[in-house]
């Protein structure tokens, strides 16, 4: 196991015995975010759409797709298209190491893995320390859905549907 997989196991297990109800509440499930580091920002995505989470892999190139599409990989059968988190939000892209992880969702009922810098924990952010996201788009649907602020944590949250909506992102159907 690599150390990012331990990292985030151990975050999943201490949220799960923190709180024996967050994850057995399923009113709850909706305000828990994984987190995870982009650069020096906290990013989350909400826990609902993670399937799992797992190391670097081979990544098999596919033609014609969006520079931040870096390819797909096979997990256990399933071709998982993979896209960078840096190179979609524009940021510079760095070598990948033993913290790299792909945060595998499900949208929408697809597969879709998001390499990011490395998982942080699962957090539970209840709406009321949610920034709105009105403020973020350029009037029409924006990636981010809120601010979440715990404490003085602050953690950029995604929407995964609006975040995966670019149509260059979608493989042939034989490929899945």
């Amino acid at each position: 196991m690599t150390e990012a997989a331990q990292l985030t196991e151990d975050a999943l297990n201490a949220a799960a015995a923190r709180g024996d109800a967050a994850f057995a509440d399923a009113d709850n499930v909706d305000d828990m975010y994984l987190t995870f580091a982009l650069a020096d920002e906290e990013y989350g995505v909400g826990i609902g759409v993670v399937t799992e989470i797992v190391g670097m892999q081979r990544i098999m190139s596919v033609p014609d797709m969006p520079h931040y599409v870096k390819g797909v990989i096979n997990l256990r059968g399933k071709v998982i298209p993979l896209m960078d988190a840096r190179l979609r939000f524009g940021m510079e892209e760095r070598p990948y190491d033993d913290r790299t992880v792909v945060i595998v969702m499900d949208v929408a009922d697809a597969l879709i893995g998001l390499i990011v810098d490395g998982v942080s924990e699962v957090l539970e952010i209840p709406p009321s320390q949610v920034d709105a996201h009105g403020q973020f788009g350029k009037g029409g649907r924006s990636v981010i859905s809120g601010i979440g602020k715990i404490g003085e944590r602050v953690s950029i949250l995604l929407d995964v549907q609006v975040l995966v909506s670019d149509s260059d992102i979608s493989l042939p159907a034989d490929m899945l």
